[in-house]
């Protein structure tokens, strides 16, 4: 079996969707299963229904409007430089209304059922695919994976919403009485969760470069604070959940490739721009054209 796992990463799942394209549409790789994380768990189920028209269309199309009821931020461009800054309005008005984040995402989940139909849903589990999405389970304080086999439809578009939803700027998914958020804070890039499924051939794209910089611009206001805190928690999650998936994987001879962005895409993920998702969509269909990856092979135990 093979699969394919996505690494959140917000606007840069662009760059992961031009690769799955070139691996599936010229390659002619055909995957039995798909796990994500935050933007990985929007593209993939989009993939795994033979849709990757619809996935381009959806990452070289959307924007802020499609995501946020209640956009958290404002964005300016002076000289050439995108600055960030709170939306100090709008965070009072997702307070007002009772959200617990500072802004509020009920236009992606409308987005999400638009663009992964049910009769999507139905025909990848008639394929016999497995579509994994990872998830934060902030009252439990642990991650989980939410499979398609389990879930009905209006089920399973709430775990891709939760996955994709990047706290505290998004909204904090309730379900079963308990609190969600996004996937990458557990389970960034879900090998594990592959490899639960059987795969035995994992194709990884991580939408983060090899050597993360080191220097970081300093931060200009809170917005920018936040986002520099969780992408360094993110980078130091990275390599130890690699690690443990090698670890318990040792049962089986598993063959991991993995793909790394060539550089740091964007300075903020959240911040959806269609021209730079066009390209960056098809830098990554040329990028996958010329690579080779980084294969590490996992031998059963003796």
């Amino acid at each position: 079996m093979r699969g394919l796992v996505i690494s959140g990463g917000g606007s840069k799942g662009a760059f992961a969707g031009g690769m799955a394209e070139y691996f599936m549409e010229d390659l002619g790789i055909e995957y039995d299963v798909f796990t994500g994380a935050s933007t990985g768990s929007l593209l993939i189920p989009m993939l795994a229904s033979d849709n990757v028209v619809r996935a381009k269309e959806v990452y070289t199309s959307i924007t802020d409007k499609d995501i946020f009821t209640i956009n958290p931020y404002k964005i300016k461009v002076q000289k050439g430089v995108v600055k960030v800054k709170m939306n100090h309005i709008n965070i009072f008005r997702s307070f007002l209304r009772g959200n617990k984040t500072f802004g509020s995402t009920l236009e992606l989940r409308k987005t999400v059922q638009k663009f992964f139909t049910e009769e999507d849903f139905n025909a990848v589990k008639k394929q016999g695919k497995n579509v994994i999405v990872s998830v934060s389970n902030i009252t439990k304080n642990i991650g989980e994976f939410k499979s398609i086999n389990d879930f009905s439809y209006e089920d399973f578009c709430d775990w891709i919403w939760a996955s994709a939803n990047f706290l505290p700027f998004m909204s904090l998914v309730v379900k079963d009485d308990m609190e969600y958020g996004d996937g990458g804070f557990s389970y960034n890039i879900p090998i594990q969760a592959a490899i639960d499924a059987g795969a035995t051939e994992i194709d990884v794209i991580v939408l983060s470069p090899v050597e993360p910089r080191i220097n970081r611009k300093r931060s200009r206001n809170v917005i920018d604070l936040l986002f520099n805190v969780f992408d360094f928690l993110l980078d130091q999650s990275i390599n130890s959940r690699f690690e443990l998936s090698k670890l318990n994987s040792k049962k089986n001879k598993i063959k991991i490739n993995i793909f790394h962005t060539p550089r740091k895409l964007t300075e903020n993920s959240l911040i959806f721009n269609q021209e730079k998702m066009q390209l960056w969509w098809k830098q990554g269909r040329e990028y996958a054209r010329k690579l080779k990856s980084d294969s590490i092979i996992i031998e059963p135990d003796i």
